[in-house]
């Protein structure tokens, strides 16, 4: 029987081999974590005032969605200076490819782009950016969503990487993702040829910031991670006249407050209350005056589902209900449209993976600071990187405080800005350390020489 075990074990290594699958790495041996740990933090500890000049800076000089050429540039920069072999304008982004031996291929990805906010945080480094946004009009642009700690975490992972070569073989993949806000860089990039032109990798890692925890824990999710995104725009029609009048028009504001209305029976009467669905309308724009019925109502939505077929179903039902209330007020039919540029599949974490980059996690920063994560409605276009067979895995970094975190937690203190809002301000030093300890460990694990 023993001498079975070792031919069963080459047939299985070499059926992976033909399959291009790598396989699951062992468990690094006593004293690896302990030991690569302390190696991380003496490069990190010459390197983390610069890094957070860096990130001070990135916070400073925010731009949008498909804006980011600045911050490409620097990231190109960043990664030429650390010794990667750099590729720009791969559908928006950057790709920097650090080959070293025989091994596995290791995808880090980071996005880029800010959030059209006017900053009021108050830090002698904010955001006073304005600028134009896709429809013309002037915006403030703010790193709101955490983007310039996942960017500086991305060129500290690239400096600890490139400096411990001697550490790990295979291939290192770092890509600078644009347009992460709209759901469209990930995209963009895999149609530019990211998976083709480039090494294909066995592993892709991403972080992200959280608003609510504070710096040095981290969370993740097994499996589902994030829901599916769509945004969709509905064009109500009517006829327009004067609002004294109204027997004389068709009035698109009432039907588009009847559809505003009937869509949250989508969620309430139409779908599995343990089967999640959001549908909402983030905005409506119509009219010009207070006496002048208008000529059309335009609606944009968001909606977030889990499940294949449940969108199908919500956005099946969302035209269903917009066109019977035209119908209804005999209006016209109204334009729904499915961006399926701003489309994205929900974010599956690799059960595997997951598992084993939070052993190591736990035993890096303590079993205390590392805890699982519920899914959220939130989207991510991460996901698309896993083309549903590259193991994925995301995880979050807290990025508060504990004096603010605590102060917090005390009753009837007013609850933490969250992602996306104005005044979300993360503590850069400690929250660098954690994204560029953690990431650096797991890819150097998954590249681990002697495995």
């Amino acid at each position: 029987m023993r001498s079975a075990r070792p031919a069963l074990a080459a047939v299985l290594l070499s059926a992976l081999a033909l399959s291009g699958a790598q396989p699951e790495p062992p468990a690094p041996p006593a004293g690896w974590v302990k030991e690569t740990v302390a190696a991380v933090d003496k490069k990190l500890d010459a390197e983390i005032a610069d890094l957070v000049a860096l990130y001070q800076h990135l916070h400073a000089n925010p731009e949008l969605s498909f804006q980011e050429v600045n911050t490409a540039k620097r990231m190109a920069a960043e990664a030429k200076k650390a010794g990667f072999e750099v590729t720009e304008n791969v559908g928006g982004g950057v790709v920097a490819v650090l080959k070293n031996g025989p091994g596995p291929v290791v995808l880090i990805r980071t996005d880029m782009d800010a959030l059209p906010i006017v900053e009021q945080t108050g830090l002698p480094y904010a955001s006073k950016v304005k600028t134009k946004n896709r429809d013309g009009v002037e915006v403030g642009v703010m790193h709101a969503c955490g983007h310039d700690i996942h960017m500086t975490s991305w060129v500290g992972t690239a400096r600890v990487l490139a400096s411990m070569k001697d550490k790990w073989s295979g291939t290192l993949v770092l890509i600078a993702q644009p347009a992460e806000e709209i759901i469209a860089g990930a995209k963009k990039m895999l149609e530019a040829g990211l998976y083709t032109k480039f090494p294909k990798p066995d592993f892709a890692l991403a972080l992200h910031a959280d608003p609510l925890f504070p710096a040095g824990t981290l969370a993740y999710s097994e499996g589902l991670a994030l829901a599916n995104s769509d945004t969709i725009d509905i064009l109500v029609k009517g006829k327009g006249g004067h609002g004294a009048a109204p027997h004389l028009t068709i009035d698109p504001v009432v039907i588009a407050a009847r559809i505003i209305l009937d869509l949250q029976t989508i969620v309430s009467r139409e779908t599995d209350p343990f089967d999640p669905v959001v549908v909402t309308v983030g905005s409506i724009h119509g009219g010009t005056k207070h006496n002048i019925i208008p000529n059309e109502v335009k609606l944009q939505l968001t909606v977030r589902t889990t499940k294949t077929e449940t969108r199908d179903r919500v956005l099946k039902a969302i035209d269903r209900i917009a066109k019977a209330a035209a119908l209804a007020a005999n209006a016209p039919p109204p334009e729904v449209k499915v961006s399926l540029e701003e489309y994205t599949p929900a974010t599956y974490n690799d059960v595997p993976l997951s598992r084993r980059c939070g052993a190591l996690f736990r035993e890096s920063q303590g079993a205390d600071a590392v805890r699982l994560r519920k899914p959220v409605m939130g989207a991510e276009d991460f996901g698309r990187f896993s083309e549903g067979k590259t193991p994925i895995f995301m995880y979050f970094i807290g990025t508060i405080s504990q004096e603010k975190y605590d102060a917090a937690q005390k009753p009837g203190a007013a609850p933490l800005p969250g992602m996306h809002t104005d005044a979300y301000a993360p503590v850069p030093e400690p929250s660098v350390r954690t994204g560029t300890r953690t990431m650096s460990l797991a890819a150097l694990d998954l590249l681990r020489k002697g495995k």
